[in-house]
């Protein structure tokens, strides 16, 4: 999957299963002339999971990102894990940093809860998930740090439409910004149309306006 926007900034995904328990995804990007590219491995296992995720790997100037996530399900609805990223470069403060971020998630039968705290930035990530009906999904994020004093929320929704085969998704964040996207399956052709919108307001007097249009193939 891939899209290209009026800049000509390219994005292209690509994401293969081996088997059941063991997916690859790869990821690259052209922005302003610069290319990136990111690479993970996920493995599922009977009550763990665990992910390896390498980013802008750079072998001649030793820069770039690696991450490494495990989740244990200690409990039928219980989960315990933790994130650790370790990244490389001239931009990074004394040349190389490490974070350790600590995670749980608590899963019911129709909601989730998912809960990350990063000790050394003093900040800490929430998310809540709730699934109304068969067509109305809900959720809500909260992102805070201490040490920049700074706090995120946002709300979003999706909407399925089963007899117009379309999804809408949309979403507002406390900085007043405004997303949102309606894909409609073109059928029988095996085509997605999407339409996708975003406005900020957090300006009133110089709002920002982006608009999209794609076609996704399969």
């Amino acid at each position: 999957m891939g899209d290209i926007d009026p800049s000509l900034n390219l994005n292209a995904h690509i994401i293969h299963a081996f088997s059941k328990k063991v997916r690859t995804k790869l990821q690259s990007s052209v922005q302003e002339g610069k290319f990136m590219g990111q690479g993970s491995v996920d493995y599922l296992g009977d009550d763990f999971s665990t992910t390896l995720t390498l980013g802008n790997i750079d072998l001649l100037n030793k820069t770039g990102v690696i991450v490494g996530h495990y989740l244990q399900r200690v409990t039928s609805s219980v989960a315990l894990g933790a994130e650790l990223v370790y990244q490389r470069g001239p931009r990074v403060p004394g040349g190389e940093i490490t974070v350790l971020s600590l995670a749980s998630k608590i899963t019911g039968e129709n909601w989730q809860f998912t809960a990350n705290v990063c000790p050394s930035a003093v900040a800490a990530h929430c998310c809540y998930y709730h699934k109304v009906n068969e067509q109305l999904h809900i959720g809500a994020e909260l992102e805070s740090s201490l040490m920049t004093r700074e706090s995120v929320g946002k709300g979003c929704y999706q909407l399925e439409i089963p007899g117009g085969n379309a999804m809408f998704r949309g979403s507002i964040d406390t900085n007043w910004t405004v997303e949102a996207v309606l894909e409609k399956k073109l059928m029988p052709l095996p085509f997605t149309l999407q339409l996708s919108g975003t406005a900020n307001f957090a300006n009133i007097q110089k709002s920002q306006y982006r608009f999209g249009i794609g076609l996704v193939l399969g």
